[in-house]
């Protein structure tokens, strides 16, 4: 009899596992300035790197999308040209591993590409200060193959809250709901991985697309503002949208998010930011010297997968791992190659291969077709918005 975990690898053969959200190219970026002569994933890199090559393999992932995450701390034209550096990373990034790699925008292209054996890569931006308040910066990064937004990251931008930030709007601004709008028009996803719950309120109202969250998981199940609220996930069948569940331990793991907060404070007091992240994550290397970190676990990862299941309902479940985001993950998918025994654990548990078909990237694949036919009609009814930050907001950025 065929074990749990060959069943799982058989399936995700068979169905992509297409995951939200992997900081690959920001840890190139760290770790490299972009050069893969000098970190060349091909090759193991466990030293530096949760995702490369052979772990992508033996991990079963079929699409990626990959993130083109810029710090919150760049600002204006800073934000938006390191974005187009990331951007430019990804693509050299396939075209230097073209015989893994392929290019994808569509739903279509990725089932093509998946079907050629290799992963499709999509791209998102993690932040809305990539687009410095411009709605044609925003068209621009979706003509270069950016098919998500986050619209915020860990610090509000003028136009949205972010969800570890002190809330100033109450959600939305009236540019906010623009740019929810434009992105509808587009066909790029909007993500609420991020932003505050009166943020994810506002966007399911105003939005006529699918929503996704890219890496987020159950605030039921461990009580950080990075999770999502029950009600919030009982909207997202009226809305058709996806969460798509992540494995930070912070995220996952009550205890986990205890000890961060622990470390927030303690960051705090010695002057540094924790939503700055790389500040911080230098700053808990040190601490956990004398305050280890708990250990999450596979069982922790399902217990949010499987709350997900119960309140929005197995057409509105993903996967986010947000690899290469993070120092730790649930022992067992310490990497990308880990995904194969999530899946066997699911099957112990019970779940049709169906079901898991949908959480590996049906669903996720749905959402992006169903965009891009509300943008195919949108664009017969209203041309681009030419709205500015000024018009709609008042005198400010833009």
């Amino acid at each position: 009899m065929e074990s749990g975990l060959a069943r799982a690898r058989s399936l995700l053969a068979a169905h992509p596992l297409v995951d939200g959200h992997n900081d690959l190219p920001q840890a190139m970026r760290r770790h490299a300035s972009y050069d893969f002569d000098k970190v060349d994933i091909a090759e193991p890199q466990p030293r530096l790197l949760q995702t490369d090559i052979p772990r992508l393999k033996a991990g079963c992932v079929g699409g990626q999308f990959w993130s083109v995450y810029v710090p919150s701390r760049l600002q204006g034209d800073h934000a938006v040209s390191a974005t187009l550096e990331q951007i430019d990373a990804v693509l050299a990034m396939v075209r230097r591993y073209s015989d893994t790699f392929g290019l994808a925008t569509t739903a279509d292209e990725v089932e093509r590409v998946f079907a050629s054996g290799r992963i499709a890569s999509l791209m998102g931006m993690e932040g809305g200060h990539s687009i410095d308040c411009s709605l044609a910066t925003l068209r621009a990064m979706y003509a270069l193959g950016v098919r998500y937004m986050t619209l915020t990251h860990n610090d509000n931008v003028p136009w949205a809250d972010s969800a570890t930030d002190e809330p100033r709007l109450g959600g939305l601004s009236r540019f906010g709901e623009e740019v929810v709008a434009e992105m509808n028009h587009l066909g790029m996803l909007v993500d609420l991985s991020h932003v505050s719950a009166d943020t994810m309120r506002a966007a399911l109202r105003v939005s006529e697309a699918p929503v996704i969250f890219s890496h987020s998981s159950a605030r039921a199940v461990c009580d950080v503002p990075r999770n999502v609220p029950d009600d919030v996930l009982a909207a997202l069948p009226d809305n058709g949208g996806v969460c798509m569940v992540t494995f930070v331990p912070e995220f996952v793991t009550p205890a986990c998010a205890e000890w961060r907060a622990e470390a927030a404070e303690a960051a705090r007091a010695q002057g540094v930011k924790p939503t700055d992240l790389s500040a911080f994550f230098e700053f808990t290397k040190e601490w956990q010297r004398e305050h280890p970190k708990p250990q999450a676990s596979i069982a922790d990862a399902v217990a949010h997968v499987e709350h997900v299941r119960e309140v929005a309902g197995i057409d509105h479940l993903g996967l986010g791992g947000d690899y290469d985001g993070t120092d730790t993950f649930p022992v067992g998918m310490e990497d990308v190659s880990g995904y194969p025994r999530l899946f066997a654990a699911l099957l112990d548990r019970g779940w049709s291969e169906v079901d898991l078909a949908k959480l590996a990237g049906g669903n996720a694949l749905r959402v992006l077709r169903d965009a891009e036919a509300v943008a195919a009609d949108l664009r017969q009814r209203r041309a681009p918005s030419l709205a500015t930050y000024a018009d709609l907001d008042g005198p400010g950025p833009g």
